[in-house]
């Protein structure tokens, strides 16, 4: 396949340091990069990055993303980094949104260094990979615990460059602390023995757990189960017990136009208090569970290769022993799937997967759920993922807009910023999970790429994997005479038809699926938001910046027809409905 010029000259910028020999000898782009004994005796493995930013309202470790504010990252693999020994980073080293340091403007630069600490993983394959372990934080770089970093400083670049700088890294990003038991909340954390014999290591698995209203007062009650999917959530969302606060400086959202949201947040969260007290409000637990791994701050709750098993995992460790503390059924008529974003591809994942141990999913703005519509790419047919098919012109793929269809951002510059936060899927963002729970594992431990990280060229052979194991609608449509009777009614699929990641369109692909579906009619629905964004979840009388924040109850009227329909002759339907 003829390359495309942007990647030559990308290739030439890798390389060469973009710039002419005459530039080279005359300029110079070269920071020494340490950490002192201060924070660290020893010597370490990871990914060193250095950020430069014209930003001064933040750090530079806050300011790095793929939108059209981001600030500049570059980034290499250190090991066995030793205290007082500098690495250096300079024009030859790949960086995000300028390839080179070599291309950066002149002008002045808050400069900041951190270490994203990798730790050695002897997996249950025989592999040994280096990978950033969770610490409590939900598998963030920038603000992982242990990892260590420099307070920012001023530099000035000029039209040769700077001259060699050095960066010290002598502060270390504290433990997070562990949320506390409230008389609704409870936390659960569990040694996961699948995935500790998986990775070669104690590996965990937690959840925050609201109580229905007089679980104390009546023990003879046990309770259907709701859990909720999503991003680690580092206590109970969206659950307040009193009524916002009168102090509370109103805040402005981008996102949503709208004055005082943070506001309107307490307020929604207090409602669903009040509504979780009402007296003919069903008792439910509802869980968010958390599951990092060391490629994310989610596991897509699944099983995989590069992964290990948390689909097994979360299905028959951490779900049994919540219902056991917490007086669930232990049943799967009684248990129902729903969440947003990662959070609806995982509630429709979790349900086809494990058809008989959910009664079924609510599943909003899914990630793709059908791979020919991978976002804006078919992995099956196209040859590259940045770029549109064309003989004469370049047109790169777009990744987000908004709902007027306005570009912040293409695949490849996606793309470009995870190969700089780190190679071999290890960035811990969108693309390189998806990567990481859908690939096969490669000869050397780890995920297989889908597709050349800077070029974008596709690899159809693991596209074909990816198809015949995480596909969703591929493998209903292959399996729906084995699946068909055991997920009748159960899949709810709602999307935005502005979704900012264009994730309406594999939901467009799947709902063809499913009203074709006749032996049996899958007898569920697929619902769209006009204009919607992201996250929308089905509600069409509320804004999304309203419904989002409803989660935990929107769905509870069609849970409960649901429970009428399907129970079991002899189920428990009357002792959790108390008043």
């Amino acid at each position: 396949m003829k390359k495309p010029f942007f990647y030559l000259l990308v290739l030439s910028c890798f390389v060469f340091s973009c710039g002419t020999s005459e530039k080279k000898e005359t300029s110079s782009y070269a920071f020494d990069i340490s950490f002192s004994e201060d924070v660290s005796t020893v010597p370490k493995d990871g990914r060193l990055l250095l950020m430069l930013s014209t930003d001064d309202s933040a750090e530079p470790r806050f300011q790095i993303n793929d939108g059209l504010n981001t600030q500049l990252v570059f980034g290499i693999n250190v090991d066995g980094m030793s205290p007082g020994k500098p690495v250096m980073i300079d024009e030859t080293v790949f960086g995000f949104p300028y390839a080179s340091l070599a291309e950066i403007p002149v002008g002045e630069y808050n400069v900041q260094a951190l270490l994203h600490v990798y730790e050695t993983f002897n997996l249950a394959t025989g592999h040994t990979v280096k990978l950033p372990m969770d610490n409590g934080e939900g598998q963030q770089w920038r603000s992982s615990p242990g990892n260590l970093y420099s307070k920012p400083f001023k530099i000035r670049v000029g039209s040769n460059g700077i001259e060699n700088v050095s960066v010290v890294m002598d502060q270390i990003i504290p433990p997070v602390p562990e949320p506390e038991d409230t008389e609704w909340i409870k936390h659960v954390k569990i040694k996961s023995e699948k995935l500790s014999e998986f990775w070669g290591r104690d590996m965990y698995l937690g959840a925050h757990v609201l109580l229905p209203k007089g679980f104390e007062e009546h023990p003879e009650a046990k309770y259907p189960l709701m859990v909720f999917h999503g991003h680690f959530p580092d206590d109970f969302g969206g659950f307040r017990t009193t009524p916002p606060d009168p102090n509370l400086k109103p805040d402005y959202s981008a996102r949503f136009d709208m004055e005082g949201y943070n506001i309107v947040q307490q307020q929604e969260a207090y409602d669903f208090y009040k509504r979780w007290n009402d007296p003919d409000f069903p008792r439910f637990i509802i869980i968010e569970i958390q599951h990092p791994t060391p490629y994310y701050d989610d596991s897509y709750a699944v099983n995989s290769a590069s992964q290990g098993p948390y689909g097994d995992a979360i299905t028959y460790e951490l779900i049994p022993h919540i219902e056991k503390e917490f007086r669930g059924m232990g049943e799967g008529w009684s248990r129902f799937l729903y969440g947003g974003s990662t959070g609806g591809w995982e509630a429709l994942a979790v349900q086809v997967k494990y058809p008989e141990e959910y009664n079924g999913c609510f599943a909003a703005c899914p990630d793709p759920i059908d791979f020919r519509a991978y976002c804006l790419t078919n992995i099956y047919e196209d040859d590259n993922a940045y770029y549109y098919d064309s003989e004469h012109k370049q047109l790169e793929v777009p990744a987000h807009r908004d709902y007027l269809g306005n570009i912040q951002s293409t695949i490849r510059e996606g793309n470009h910023l995870e190969l700089v936060l780190g190679d071999k899927s290890r960035s811990g963002q969108q693309w390189d999970i998806w990567e990481a729970t859908y690939s096969p594992q490669g000869d050397d431990g780890y995920p297989v790429r889908i597709w050349d990280k800077m070029t974008g060229e596709i690899d159809h052979a693991v596209a074909e994997y990816w198809k015949e194991n995480y596909d969703l609608r591929h493998i209903l449509e292959r399996d729906w005479d084995k699946l068909g009777d055991n997920l009748k009614g159960k899949i709810h699929i709602y999307c935005g038809d502005m979704d900012n990641y264009y994730l309406n369109n594999a939901v467009y692909l799947m709902e063809d699926f499913l009203e074709s579906t006749t032996e049996p009619y899958y007898d569920g629905e697929v619902l769209y938001g006009d204009r919607a964004e992201h996250c929308w979840n089905g509600d069409p009388e509320q804004p999304n910046a309203i419904s989002r924040l409803r989660y935990n109850s929107m769905y509870v009227p069609k849970i409960m027809k649901r429970i009428a329909e399907s129970a079991p002759k002899g189920a428990d339907l009357t002792s959790w409905r108390y008043k």
